[in-house]
């Protein structure tokens, strides 16, 4: 069923919202505000859900129950679209005070949560969305450090849980090789071990549908010189590809594929790392990422990289605040390029995409964790 617009633009022209959007009120006001969203001809974006403060990843069940990881609030959540109408009707909590509770992987019934320092399990979640029952941790072998600590879970092919360690600094070397890298456990907590190194902060990494080669997103340094004109534009984010596993991307000896670190990088050539699949835009905060596997939008965009681009925190003139797509021929990027925009308007920002999520009907949500809300982008061709 095609849904109303949400939005005039005389509505629009008359409402001039700024800063953070708070709770309650803001959901209204960000309907209204969905009219300065540009999208690509004949795709429509709406409101999914409201009443998710700091919304994180995002997960789905076969049935379709949406489950959202969260930041600072220590909760997790459950959006139910019962009559599948394109919005969510119920917003459960399903969990309440874990630290950092901001990744989600659901697999056979249950709910994996990634915190800070462990992974959690709820069982049989959909069944006990009224009563939750109380999360089993998984594993609790994973670093405490708040910098960089907000996990993100994903489901492996081989039915391993991969979870990154980011850098627990800007730059700097640890001992401990667990930090700036990718690591999966088995299921039950065990066998912990690292697939990939060099990584400094990645919140997003998915599959190729085809070849199973992981590509993940990687945040670059602050601060590499003292002189803004550099440090607002080097180093650039990072899409990776990673087709060997135990390799080593770079962090914090080498940055995007060719800038040594000043600090770090002396003794080391570039030639040594895995270099980007493609160099994104500095300081965008590309966060989750998803290969499109719907098959509601056009065949153009169907195995290709969305990527959520959350916005820059201190450079002059903010990038990023959009969601970007990457094509790919033959596992080659061709190009890199806006998909969505307008989240921010003359320097100030209303919201932030975070995360991504593929549904069964072929819609792509996305979470705004400044907002509090997740959208819904379908293609009405």
């Amino acid at each position: 069923m095609k849904r109303k617009p949400l939005f005039t633009y005389a509505a629009l022209c008359s409402v001039f919202l700024t800063g953070y959007l708070s709770f309650g009120a803001a959901d209204a006001q960000v309907e209204r505000k969905l009219g300065l969203i540009k999208l690509p001809p004949r795709f429509e974006i709406s409101v999914y859900a409201e009443g998710v403060p700091n919304a994180r990843q995002l997960a789905v069940s076969p049935n379709g129950t949406v489950f959202v990881g969260s930041i600072d609030v220590g909760k997790v959540y459950a959006v139910v679209d019962k009559d599948k109408d394109g919005r969510a009707e119920e917003v459960h909590q399903v969990a309440s005070r874990i630290d950092t509770p901001s990744g989600v992987a659901f697999h056979n019934g249950s709910l994996y949560i990634g915190a800070l320092n462990r992974v959690y399990r709820l069982d049989d979640i959909e069944s006990q969305l009224d009563d939750p029952p109380q999360p089993v941790v998984v594993a609790d072998n994973f670093p405490r450090d708040e910098w960089h600590g907000r996990r993100v879970l994903e489901i492996g092919r081989d039915g391993k849980l991969y979870m990154p360690v980011g850098s627990p600094c800007n730059v700097c070397v640890r001992d401990d090789e667990i930090y700036a890298s990718i690591a999966r456990i088995n299921l039950d907590g065990s066998g912990r071990e690292i697939v990939a190194h060099g990584v400094r902060n990645t919140v997003g990494f998915d599959w190729h549908p085809e070849t199973g080669d992981l590509w993940f997103t990687d945040n670059g340094r602050d601060n590499i010189s003292p002189q803004m004109s550099i440090t607002d534009n080097l180093p650039g984010d990072e899409l990776n590809r990673m087709t060997e596993e135990g390799k080593h991307f770079g962090f914090p000896y080498i940055h995007q594929g060719d800038t040594p670190d000043p600090e770090f990088g002396g003794d080391h050539s570039p030639d040594e790392f895995v270099k980007p699949a493609q160099v994104l835009g500095a300081h965008v905060a590309a966060l989750g990422m998803r290969f499109y596997t719907g098959k509601t939008f056009p065949k153009e965009y169907r195995n290709q990289i969305f990527i959520a681009e959350h916005g820059s925190w201190n450079r002059r003139k903010k990038s990023g605040y959009r969601i970007a797509l990457v094509r790919l021929e033959d596992s080659k990027v061709v190009s890199y390029e806006t998909f969505a925009e307008g989240w921010k308007q003359n320097e100030e920002a209303w919201g932030r995409p975070n995360a991504l999520l593929v549904m069964p009907d072929g819609a792509l949500l996305v979470s705004d964790d400044e907002a509090g809300v997740i959208y819904r982008i379908q293609y009405t061709g």
